[in-house]
């Protein structure tokens, strides 16, 4: 059996992340629709035009290690999907549905982060400095969007479904 290396590693984490970005990319407008905020739809939408940016920089890392772009399933991004799933199947309506959806993407993003983050830090070990920069970005945007979700969860989402059902 041939040795495993940080890039052979690299590559694989890089597969699965592809695979993520492109199932969150079909995703999001299913929970756009779904929301009954306006903000979470505007969130979800923005998120969604982010993405289709996020994968074109993955095409370019795959690009950068001399790899073409495959995608490998992943198997973690499919359960917080079909979690997010269950929630708009079973909150349809309901005035928990958008708090629901809003946490339900808050796990894709924590999942991405975590992702991107352990990525980017490989590359830096492996010396790919224009993937570092690519990586990075996306880091920047999935940790940006993590935080107005918060904020959307505190100001607004979290309380209107408190407060519908009283």
């Amino acid at each position: 059996m041939a040795t495993k290396t940080l890039d052979d590693l690299f590559h694989e984490t890089l597969k699965d992340i592809y695979y993520a970005e492109r199932k969150i990319l079909k995703a999001l407008p299913k929970m756009a629709r779904a929301a009954q905020d306006e903000q979470l739809k505007a969130a979800f939408q923005q998120h969604k035009d982010e993405t289709e940016g996020q994968i074109e920089r993955l095409q370019q890392v795959f690009e950068i290690i001399g790899k073409r772009p495959r995608a490998k399933t992943c198997a973690a991004i499919e359960g917080i999907l079909e979690e997010g799933e269950e929630i708009m199947e079973e909150f349809k309506g309901a005035p928990a549905l958008d708090a629901g959806l809003l946490a339900a993407a808050q796990a894709v993003e924590h999942y991405e982060i975590s992702r991107y983050g352990t990525l980017r830090t490989w590359a830096e070990q492996l010396g790919y400095a224009e993937a570092v920069t690519l990586l990075d970005a996306t880091l920047q945007e999935e940790s940006k969007t993590d935080a107005a979700l918060t904020k959307l969860a505190k100001k607004a989402v979290n309380s209107a479904a408190q407060t519908k059902a009283a």
